[in-house]
């Protein structure tokens, strides 16, 4: 079986925000931050013209997405025991446990995920890229998504996504 895949590896493909985990003991890292960087491949079938999908298309999509989540607070909204709560204030209260803080609204994301790990920003990147790609290209020929989010060099969490139709 053959296979043709595209790898976007940018050095601006990153992004820097604030996170902690939350482990399954209940136990909690500090608040802290990553300098993320991501890599993206595409794979699938190529067209007539020997384009799977054109790197010049593709790219604004992956630094929008990187844009979007730079230099904010990113929260698990799924987290069951971490309480999110907005303000009238313009201010958010995040409670986990005993430990509460409080931040401007404007500089916290939370994203549909029970954790911020790299594995669930994997997730939740190739999610929205496969998204707008459908969204700007239509029904295109890719086969198999897979996104890296790397904390640091050498730690990334992966998330591969097939599609069966393509």
């Amino acid at each position: 079986m053959e296979s043709f895949s595209l790898l976007l590896e940018k050095e601006y493909f990153k992004f820097s925000c604030a996170h902690f985990l939350i482990f399954p003991d209940g136990s909690k890292e500090r608040l802290h931050g990553h300098n993320y960087q991501v890599r993206c491949e595409i794979s699938g079938e190529i067209t007539d013209k020997g384009l799977l999908i054109d790197f010049i298309q593709v790219k604004p999509i992956i630094r929008e997405l990187c844009d979007y989540l730079d230099e904010h607070w990113v929260l698990p909204g799924e987290h069951p025991d971490l309480i999110i709560s907005e303000q009238d204030d313009g201010h958010t209260n995040v409670q986990y446990k005993e430990c509460r803080y409080l931040a401007p609204t404007e500089e916290i994301i939370v994203l549909p995920i029970n954790n911020s790990s790299a594995e669930n920003f994997a997730w939740w990147f190739a999610t929205q890229l496969r998204g707008r790609l459908v969204e700007k290209f239509g029904r295109i020929r890719v086969k198999t998504l897979r996104v890296y989010i790397s904390e640091t060099s050498g730690q990334s969490g992966v998330y591969t996504v097939e599609d069966e139709d393509a």
